[in-house]
């Protein structure tokens, strides 16, 4: 790899910019081992000549920014591995609940940065949370918008209560986290759908959603619930869930 490449591969990890990098492994030999890097604009930096398919590598390049995994594309006689560079991986859970000890235990375990948001100092206590990364006690909407929403944030909202969940909603909405799933029956979800509809927000926004949140395990309690969470989270991370959640 060029001096130029890896640095500008390092710098983008350190920044937490999301990247993606295409690396030819089998084709002319005078191509072989030559990289392209591609940002989430779509630009491009690298040492690919003219003849390499640039524009339909960018096409699957652009598809590695909603996923954290790496492919093997071919293309004629070339093959292409392409690897995306994500910023460490974050969780952030809105509601100090039951399915929130369980939830943080797990991800801390998958190696996420977790943090537990919830203005009612009650249930936000380092007591019930001893593990998680940050407690912040204040209105969703203006936590996240401290803490910070990246292409590898994954945001799980608890509360049940439409003071906290719907302000929390549209702030991740409008920032396109990795992830963002609800808790909440199919009717309790549908009440939502309806005011956040009158708020502004579009059809296409509220697809986003994972609604009801979690894989379909049949989970009661709340470790099951959250290990129906963590799996979804990972599932859409690394690629192996791309059809519309639950509805």
């Amino acid at each position: 790899m060029k001096k130029n490449i890896a640095d500008f591969l390092l710098q983008a990890i350190e920044t937490g910019e999301p990247v993606v990098l295409a690396t030819i492994i089998r084709g002319a030999e005078n191509e072989i081992g030559r990289h392209l890097l591609f940002r989430r604009d779509g630009s491009s930096q690298g040492d690919w000549g003219e003849a390499t398919p640039v524009t339909l590598a960018q096409q699957q390049a652009m598809a590695l920014f909603g996923q954290e995994r790496g492919v093997t594309w071919r293309t004629g006689e070339r093959e292409i591995f392409f690897e995306s560079y994500f910023p460490p991986a974050k969780l952030i859970i809105v509601g100090a609940v039951h399915v929130a000890i369980p939830l943080v235990r797990f991800a801390k375990d998958l190696g996420y940065k977790v943090i537990l948001v919830d203005p009612r100092h009650t249930f936000a206590t380092e007591a019930r949370f001893p593990h998680v990364e940050a407690l912040v006690r204040r209105w969703p909407d203006e936590a996240l918008a401290e803490i910070g929403i990246d292409a590898n944030t994954a945001v799980v909202i608890l509360t049940h209560d439409p003071k906290l969940d719907d302000p929390a909603i549209k702030y991740a909405l409008s920032q396109a986290p990795a992830y963002l799933g609800v808790l909440g029956s199919r009717k309790t979800h549908e009440k939502r759908v309806q005011r956040l509809k009158h708020d502004g927000l579009t059809d296409e926004q509220l697809a986003r959603l994972h609604a009801p949140i979690g894989l379909d395990i049949g989970g009661q309690t709340p470790a099951e619930i959250a290990l129906s969470i963590m799996a979804e989270i990972v599932a859409v991370r690394r690629g192996a869930l791309t059809i519309t959640p639950r509805q």
